[in-house]
């Protein structure tokens, strides 16, 4: 400070203001004083001015042209920053001074503070479009958890350390990939920072939005969203919309999860220092593109050519906004982005319409199938077939259909016969909405099934028919997530009537074969005839029953296998000891048929051919057994 300033800050009042003293008293009016504060503060204006001067940019410049980066030298940023600091602190003390020279003094530091300010802007810009592969949302979602501490980390060592790559130029020493990010964000932060306390946050912000936006809006397009119209998705087939959906589906994963979490994290550590501003930089940012994202999910939800089988491509939709809610509210959690809350919360409404409607029209479609064509051998309708793979299908979105079931009513008055009602109910069991309604579009195809198996003229293949079906529901629902909507105790009251089933195919299947043997009583006596009629009516029902039934299926090995060995229990016993105590009495004579065509290993080999769905070869025919020499029976006595 020259001696003359420091000479009227020290001197006394009186010699102050004595008029002797003035050197200027016959000349102009006193130069104002200078206290030291001023004084101070008019030096660090000259110092701020040489180095913003220094860094200034061109006035006719483009805003957007490259430039030799400041933050290239890191002791060139902490002296440029602390002379914006020290501007501020001038303009503040001059503001309150109010003498003439301050006022002076004040125009001249704001100039030098748009000055600092346009160079700030460009350096903000630079940075950001520089490290467009550095600032990806990806990048910044994937150091979420680490962020605030590295930027911490990171500018406690820039106090210590001046020569280190940064962000907005040419690098002196090479960092990873994930420092080159720490950076950026740091020197954003440090941009915004200074620029927020100066006044020029929309300056700031403006650039901010313009790059981001951008990189926002070329992500989503290189995902395959697009800004559809009700009226534009009404007019596409099925498969265009089908593959839009599959677009939209792999789409909003990564637009939640990487890029709008991304976005979420940059603004809250660059504007750290306004939550004010981060939010409605996110809001510009984001928000547009979010309506649009989850709009599509309703616009799809009123689409007009909706049937069941579209049924999944729908729940796909619901299923993904309900994974990616809790990320949805967290993110969007402001009142400025409450629009892309709404958007969600709608679409999941909305699509869960056509969901209720699509079932009760699959509902109507098991009820209304006309086909009459019996299955072949009394296997597995189709109608069985389809039904339970949708239902197995609906089974895998048990968390999604259970939220769009919970309010709604099961309908049941539909023309089920009322032995089905009589009978333990199927869902009692079951306790909750999903549960009951599967079990019921189930229990609606048994009901169907039963209606089918009519269309059968022999009534054991008719029982045949309904002991496949069931088995194969029961099946599925074993091996499926239906296990555990049904629970076990409808599995095991659907397999004893399986049991059911199969035993009424054996009686009404094998009667006349069965009947066709005397009971076992050791102490009865049959006649020769009878005996030899008992041998012929077996014959002729063994070589019927057989001849019909090996046309005729059963698909689950496990059941065949479990028909085939009851019978034999059933048959095999009873015949082996008739045919032991009386086949020696029939011999072979030429050119008669024998009475005894079948040895028990033969009637073995014979049921083992059933249920493969071929025809017989011809009539049954077996080798037949020479006649032992005559022996005294050991139990019927002959007459």
């Amino acid at each position: 400070m020259p001696s003359e300033g420091m000479s009227t800050v020290f001197m006394s009042p009186s010699r102050a203001s004595s008029p002797s003293s003035s050197p200027l008293r016959n000349s102009s009016p006193p130069a104002p004083r200078q206290t030291f504060s001023s004084s101070m503060m008019a030096e660090n204006l000259d110092i701020a001015e040489s180095l913003i001067t220094k860094w200034s940019v061109e006035e006719r410049s483009s805003n957007f042209c490259k430039i030799t980066s400041l933050f290239t030298d890191r002791r060139d940023v902490k002296d440029y920053l602390r002379s914006v600091k020290d501007l501020q602190a001038a303009m503040h003390f001059f503001v309150s001074d109010g003498s003439s020279s301050s006022s002076h003094q004040l125009v001249r530091a704001q100039n030098l503070m748009q000055n600092a300010m346009k160079r700030l802007e460009r350096e903000f810009y630079q940075i950001l479009s520089s490290n467009r592969s550095n600032l990806d949302p990806e990048s910044v979602s994937s150091r979420s958890s680490r962020t605030s501490a590295s930027i911490s980390d990171f500018e406690d060592d820039c106090s210590e350390e001046d020569n280190i790559h940064v962000a907005g130029g040419d690098s002196v020493h090479e960092v990873t990939s994930d420092s080159a990010l720490e950076v950026a964000m740091a020197d954003l932060k440090t941009i915004a920072d200074s620029m927020i306390s100066s006044g020029y946050s929309k300056e700031c912000v403006k650039i901010y939005k313009l790059v981001r936006k951008s990189m926002l809006d070329e992500s989503l397009y290189y995902l395959g969203v697009e800004k559809l119209s009700l009226s534009q998705i009404q007019k596409l087939d099925w498969d265009v919309v089908d593959v839009k959906i599959k677009s939209w589906l792999n789409a909003v994963k990564v637009a939640v999860k990487t890029l709008f979490l991304g976005e979420r994290i940059l603004c809250d550590v660059v504007f750290s220092a306004s939550p004010k501003i981060s939010e409605s930089c996110f809001a510009e940012i984001t928000r547009e593109n979010a309506v649009t994202l989850f709009g599509f999910p309703e616009h799809v939800a009123k689409y007009k050519k909706l049937t069941p089988e579209k049924l999944f491509r729908v729940l796909d939709l619901y299923d993904s906004i309900s994974e990616l809610w809790p990320e949805t509210e967290s993110i969007f959690s402001s009142d400025l982005v409450s629009a892309v809350r709404s958007q969600a919360v709608n679409s999941l409404v909305r699509l869960g319409e056509p969901v209720r409607a699509m079932l009760s029209e699959f509902e109507a479609a098991i009820q209304k199938d006309g086909s009459k064509t019996p299955v072949q051998g009394g296997g597995v309708h189709p109608l069985t077939r389809y039904v339970m793979n949708y239902v197995v299908f609906l089974s895998d979105y048990s968390g999604s259909l259970s939220d769009v079931l919970a309010d709604s009513a099961l309908n049941t008055q539909s023309p089920l016969p009322e032995s089905y009602f009589s009978s333990p109910t199927p869902y009692d069991c079951c306790t909750s909405a999903l549960s009951v309604r599967l079990a019921w579009l189930i229990l609606v195809l048994l009901c169907k099934l039963d209606g089918k198996a009519e269309e059968y003229k022999d009534v054991a293949l008719a029982y045949l028919f309904l002991a496949n079906n069931l088995n194969y529901v029961v099946s599925k629902v074993r091996l499926s997530g239906l296990k555990l909507l049904l629970g076990d105790e409808w599995i095991e009251s659907h397999e004893a009537k399986v049991k059911q089933y199969a035993a009424n195919y054996e009686r009404m299947g094998w009667s006349k074969v069965m009947s066709s043997l005397p009971e076992a009583d050791p102490a009865a006596e049959i006649p020769i005839q009878e005996a030899r009629e008992c041998f012929r009516s077996f014959n002729s029902g063994f070589e019927e029953a057989y001849r019909k039934q090996t046309s005729w299926v059963v698909p689950d090995p496990k059941l065949r296998d479990e028909i085939k060995v009851s019978l034999a229990k059933k048959l095999m016993p009873a015949y082996t000891s008739f045919y032991e105590e009386y086949r020696w009495l029939f011999g072979r004579e030429a050119g008669v048929e024998p009475v005894v065509r079948y040895a028990p290993d033969d009637l073995g080999n014979y049921l083992s051919d059933l249920f493969y769905g071929t025809e017989a070869a011809g009539s049954v025919s077996s080798s037949v057994c020479s006649s032992p020499s005559p022996r005294q029976s050991r139990g019927r006595k002959v007459r």
